[in-house]
């Protein structure tokens, strides 16, 4: 059986199963948030655009709705928060999902703080990479910042490195005068641990204007640093097309905002936030569709399906000002 939505297998010609929206753009990967719940206070977290969760699944309500999702030909699972290490059950959530048979990539974002106890019981269950937030090396930054020890943190990484969770990548949100003087530290760290580093570039979700104009820093100038280092640059096709670039000892990947119609244009991801909404847009929170409450109230794995198709056909680039084709659902 395909679900192809409506046509789209030119754009994949590996895959043999898939959904797609009505502008063509295939559903590759879904985030499932499994907890609202942190222990850090980043001013810039967007928590995935979830706010007030007034329930939050089972283990066995997530793996059931990731299962729905891999049927549809989504393959690739990321576990976000709040902070997912936080839920208890985080390694048996893990273990249920990588038992879903269509699988091919499941992930992990965190802070890290709590990797260097669980990182191998997160590796033997099945979890493939992790995503640590760092955004400095420097101690009182990080306090200032997020809150808690910076070595935690570091060991954490050092831990997911060692546990063999492979790439393990270290997200650090660029924020002017506070620490864009140390990428390079950053780059040679993550030459050390043998670990990915991925620049980000802070973005206006859910900031007041005062706050995003203050720390707001372009990577421009910084990307044209990074050419002339390289000596290979990759586009990740399917991830909003961002660019890696190979330097001597690690590769550094840069994530541009998404407030622009080309990562909307290329956006793959659907969400599932804690509270069992199907989010179609991290940018609206107008379009959610509640796949929750009519499993709880015994829908059968065709009624879910239906949801989540509903969920898709919902999916529309939040920014058009380029045109793109719409065919007909």
């Amino acid at each position: 059986m395909r679900y192809v939505f409506p046509y789209t297998t030119h754009l994949l010609r590996n895959v043999t199963l898939m959904i797609c929206d009505n502008y063509e753009r295939p559903v590759l990967n879904l985030r499932v948030s499994v907890t609202q719940k942190c222990d850090k206070h980043c001013p810039y977290c967007h928590r995935e655009g979830e706010t007030n969760p007034s329930t939050v699944m089972t283990v066995k309500e997530i793996v059931r709705i990731v299962r729905i999702a891999i049927s549809l030909g989504i393959s690739r699972v990321k576990l976000t928060g709040g902070e997912p290490l936080l839920r208890k059950e985080i390694v048996e959530i893990v273990r249920g999902i990588n038992g879903l048979e269509g699988l091919t990539d499941l992930s992990i974002t965190t802070n890290g703080t709590y990797l260097k106890g669980i990182a191998k019981d997160l590796k033997k269950a099945g979890l493939n990479r992790v995503n640590v937030s760092l955004p400095t090396l420097d101690p009182n930054v990080y306090n200032n910042l997020m809150g808690g020890d910076l070595q935690d943190a570091i060991e954490g990484v050092k831990a997911a490195v060692e546990a063999g969770l492979h790439p393990v990548k270290l997200n650090m949100l660029v924020l002017k005068n506070v620490n864009d003087g140390e990428i390079e530290k950053l780059i040679q760290f993550a030459a050390q641990t043998g670990t990915i580093l991925q620049l980000i570039e802070l973005e206006p979700i859910n900031l007041s204007k005062t706050y995003y104009e203050r720390y707001h820093l372009s990577l421009d100038e910084i990307e044209q640093k990074l050419k002339k280092l390289t000596s290979e640059t990759r586009i990740r096709k399917y991830m909003q097309k961002r660019r890696v670039y190979v330097l001597p000892k690690v590769k550094v990947e840069v994530i541009r905002p998404i407030e622009n119609t080309e990562f909307c244009a290329n956006c793959t991801r659907i969400r599932v936030t804690s509270d069992g909404k199907l989010k179609p847009c991290l940018m609206r929170k107008d379009n959610l569709v509640d796949i929750l409450t009519p499993l709880r109230n015994g829908a059968d794995d065709k009624k879910l399906t239906e949801t989540f198709i509903e969920a898709v056909k919902r999916r529309e680039p939040y920014y058009k000002a380029i045109p793109i084709s719409k065919t007909t659902a």
